[in-house]
């Protein structure tokens, strides 16, 4: 079994490969997803300018970082990012599966008015 540990690992040299080919702009932000075992962050950021414009996470919502909580991250990412008129973005998964909470998030981001 791989441990802990060598996963992020991992996670992380997949995430390094990705960010090479990735990257936001002004008129079309990142969309960055970070994954802890207890919370979910997400973040719109301009690349260029090394800003983070919105950010959300699960810590101040106190409901953990399960698939449900992931959706509400997702809306709430969505509707500060269109506040600050940021409609399309590109969706950095951080080097996680899209699958779960990472997916929740997203679709939520969808419906709640970012594409991607």
């Amino acid at each position: 079994m791989i441990t802990q540990t060598k996963r992020n690992e991992i996670r992380q040299r997949i995430h390094k490969r990705i960010r090479e080919k990735l990257a936001g702009t002004a008129e079309r932000p990142r969309l960055n997803v970070y994954r802890s075992v207890s919370h979910i962050y997400a973040q719109v950021v301009d690349d260029q300018t090394g800003r983070t414009l919105v950010s959300a996470s699960t810590i101040k919502l106190k409901s953990g970082g399960n698939v449900a909580a992931a959706k509400e991250i997702g809306k709430l990412v969505a509707e500060r990012a269109v506040e600050k008129g940021i409609k399309k973005v590109v969706f950095d998964r951080g080097g996680y599966l899209y699958h779960g909470r990472i997916k929740a998030l997203a679709d939520a981001a969808r419906e709640a008015g970012l594409e991607f």
